[in-house]
């Protein structure tokens, strides 16, 4: 990777202010090993200190450091510089398909409304009396959902998804992810609503498999394997109803 000012800077660009904000470009150290975060937390202090972005755990635990660098989402604390620099450029910009709260910060509120929407919230079949049910975990739903569970609701598959840019109803990948652990998941109570939920408008069915959520999941699950499951279970559903 070629840096400017023989390999000692980056020019590196910044989203500032909100939708109808403008890139700021900054002259910033190049160093080794260096992250995307660690250049964001640079221009903050030197350069910028009103800048506003998130981070936490800056080891790839949290996922709350997401942006959109170079027009790619990533955690940018796990992605360094030297990977993703075009000619000692980065262009740096927050998360898409999210409104925009100020510089690299963007308002989460849509992303989780529709993960609520799709049933997220696991709610036990069990009284309190009855046996702990077990877990089988060869079965193939046990196994289908160890698939999909590692998600951290990081939103880079939201972010990517060229679904949710044409239509606001779509849950998106993160929610259809997972409502698909929770249908498999034998301790679950409302399985039959989530699939009543996922086969609406804005379900599993808008989902034109692009794959996006695939190719950029930080964790590598694949939630449209995880939607074409639903699919499948709500057509069946469907046609068993007799409504077809």
């Amino acid at each position: 990777m070629a840096m400017s000012d023989d390999n000692k800077h980056l020019q590196v660009s910044i989203w500032r202010g909100k939708s109808e904000g403008r890139f700021v470009t900054y002259r910033v150290p190049a160093r080794d090993n260096q992250t995307v975060l660690d250049v964001v937390t640079w221009v903050q202090r030197h350069r910028e200190p009103s800048l506003a972005y998130r981070f936490a755990c800056r080891v790839g635990v949290c996922g709350s450091c997401a942006m959109t660098v170079n027009g790619r989402p990533r955690w940018t604390c796990r992605t360094h510089v030297r990977k993703v620099a075009r000619d000692g450029r980065l262009s740096i910009e927050p998360l898409r398909n999210l409104p925009r709260i100020k510089d690299l910060a963007c308002d989460m509120t849509p992303f989780f409304d529709k993960w609520q929407r799709a049933g997220g919230r696991f709610k036990g079949a069990a009284r309190r009396g009855d046996p702990i049910p077990r877990l089988e975990r060869s079965s193939p739903q046990r196994r289908a959902a160890d698939a999909a569970i590692e998600c951290i609701n990081c939103a880079v598959c939201y972010s990517a998804c060229d679904t949710v840019a044409w239509n606001p109803e779509y849950l998106g990948p993160a929610a259809l992810n997972r409502a698909w652990t929770l249908i498999n998941d034998v301790r679950h109570a409302e399985q039959d609503r989530i699939l009543s939920v996922v086969a609406r408008d804005g379900g599993c069915h808008a989902c034109h498999t692009h794959g996006s959520c695939v190719e950029y999941c930080p964790v590598e699950i694949n939630p449209t394997a995880s939607i074409a499951g639903l699919k499948r279970h709500t057509l069946r559903r469907l046609f068993a109803s007799g409504d077809s």
